[in-house]
Order: C-alpha cells, then sequence, then structure tokens
C-alpha cells in the first residue's frame, strides 16, 4: 500500500471515529423500546444497492454506509444489533408485514410510507437507464414510448417510481435489483432501469452496452421503522439529522469508497 493511500484511509477512519463521539443524543426509555422491542436492535440491510451496503469479498460480512448507520445507532441506542440481510428492497417491505425488523435503509416512498415512518434522506443517489451501444434511444425522454420494454427490480424505487411516471414503455421485472442487467440483456429487453452506480459496474462486465447521460430521478435514501412507534420515529429522525451535520455520513461514503452518491441536506 502506498504512502499517500495509507494515509488517505487513516485520514478517514479518523473522520469516521471524529463523527462518531459528536453523535451524543441520550434516547429516552420510551425510544428504545421501540426501536429495540425485543431487547436488540433487528436492522434491515438491503444488499440490491451497492451504494449503501454489500458483502466483504473476505469475510461475507455486510458492510457499507447503512452498517455503519445501523451499529452507530445500535450503540446510542445501548442494545446489541442484530443484522437482518434482504438481497433487493422489496423483500425488505415483505420483512415488514412478519415483523422481521425495527429499522430498514430504503428509498423513500409515497407507496412505502403507508407503513413506513421515514427520516429525511442521509444520503442521495441517481438512478439511471442502460442501453444496448446499437441502440436507437439516445436520451432519457426517448425511453417512455410505445413498445419499449423496461427492466426493473421488483419493489425496488425505481419500480415503485417508473410505475407511476411512465405512460407508454413497459416495465418489465426482474427478481432483484443487480439481476436487472442480466435480465434485460437474457430476455432481450430495450431499457435497463437501477442505481448509477450498479449500472456502471455491469456496463464493464458485461460490455456492448452504455448509460444514458444523466438520470431520470434522483433516490432520496432513508432509515425508517414501521408505524406505530412515534416517540422512536422521533428520535430516529433526530439521529439521521445528527448523522449527517456530524459528518458521519460523509466519512462512511468515503470509507467506503462510495462515489457518485452525496450526503443529503439537512432537513428543513
Amino acid at each position: 500500500m502506498s504512502f499517500a493511500r495509507g494515509a488517505a484511509i487513516a485520514g478517514c477512519a479518523a473522520a469516521l471515529l471524529t463523527a462518531c463521539s459528536t453523535l451524543t443524543m441520550t434516547p429516552s426509555s420510551q425510544a428504545v423500546s421501540e426501536l429495540a422491542p425485543t431487547g436488540k436492535l433487528r436492522a434491515a440491510i438491503n444488499f440490491g444497492n451497492p451504494v449503501l451496503a454489500s458483502k466483504d469479498p473476505a469475510s461475507g460480512e455486510p458492510r457499507g454506509v447503512s452498517v455503519d448507520l445501523a451499529r452507530e445507532l445500535a450503540r446510542r441506542l445501548g442494545v446489541p444489533l442484530a443484522i437482518v440481510t434482504y438481497p433487493a428492497a422489496g423483500q425488505v417491505v415483505e420483512g415488514l408485514k412478519s415483523g422481521a425488523w425495527d429499522v430498514a435503509f430504503l428509498a423513500i416512498d409515497p407507496a412505502r410510507a403507508v407503513d413506513i415512518d421515514y427520516t429525511a434522506a442521509y444520503v442521495v443517489i441517481e438512478g439511471s437507464y442502460l442501453v444496448r451501444e446499437s441502440s436507437a434511444i439516445r436520451s432519457n425522454a426517448e425511453v417512455d414510448r410505445e413498445g419499449t420494454r423496461v427492466a426493473v427490480g421488483t419493489g425496488s424505487a425505481y419500480d415503485l417510481f417508473l410505475s407511476r411516471e411512465l405512460r407508454k414503455a413497459a416495465i418489465v421485472r426482474a427478481p432483484t435489483s443487480p439481476q436487472v442487467t442480466d435480465f434485460f440483456l437474457a430476455n432481450h429487453l430495450d431499457v435497463a432501469a437501477g442505481v448509477k452506480q450498479q449500472l456502471e459496474a455491469d456496463a464493464k462486465r458485461v460490455g456492448g452496452v452504455r448509460l444514458l447521460d444523466g438520470h431520470f430521478m434522483v433516490i432520496n435514501q432513508a432509515m425508517g421503522t414501521p408505524k406505530g412507534r412515534p416517540t422512536g420515529a422521533k428520535y430516529l429522525r433526530d439521529f439521521v439529522e445528527d448523522a449527517k451535520a456530524s459528518g458521519f455520513v460523509a466519512a462512511a461514503l468515503a470509507r467506503h469508497g462510495i462515489e457518485g452518491a452525496s450526503v443529503a441536506p439537512a432537513e428543513g
């Protein structure tokens, strides 16, 4: 490892530790009982969005910005952390029905807000389109046309958004967001929609495809807890605001080498 790279990593780690030390909010007993009713914080981690979470290639353990936030929240609540992993956001929402988790990391969407109390966003990322090199589609505005078939991950933020916004193009659903590009190619579809960073990585992996310029949506990634936990939800909102203001989120993005995502602005 070069000296410069080592110094950069050390600097990120120091920044993260500094950010951690500034998160000093003391939760009430009611907030703790609502956010950790089983005595531990059950945090849903979605591997469908590589900007937020992934598996460590060596250990297989979850890592990423959302994992860091879950650990810090558990530390502040004074309870153990139990990570509940899912391959896709849609399955996180399904887990809510069985009471499998207490907090989750999801894109803000009105359909999900029926059952989930959201914080403000902590990270903002882009949703992009991918097409074949030979495609006649050259811009985002050209996607919503008769006969165009758009691949999305089932239940993802892109699925929910495009289901509302597309008027002429047809949506075809892949099982999960990480499978979208392979699904798009295997089924000879016209467009794949997803997280820009995931599609960029897929483009390098498969070749013969390209991303359209710009984005079709801006995705506000937030934390959430099931409805009916008002004190816990309030603490969670304050926690996220503190995590942004203190530099915790920015340090976590840097530590995990995330590019193309930015810390969301303060709620207001």
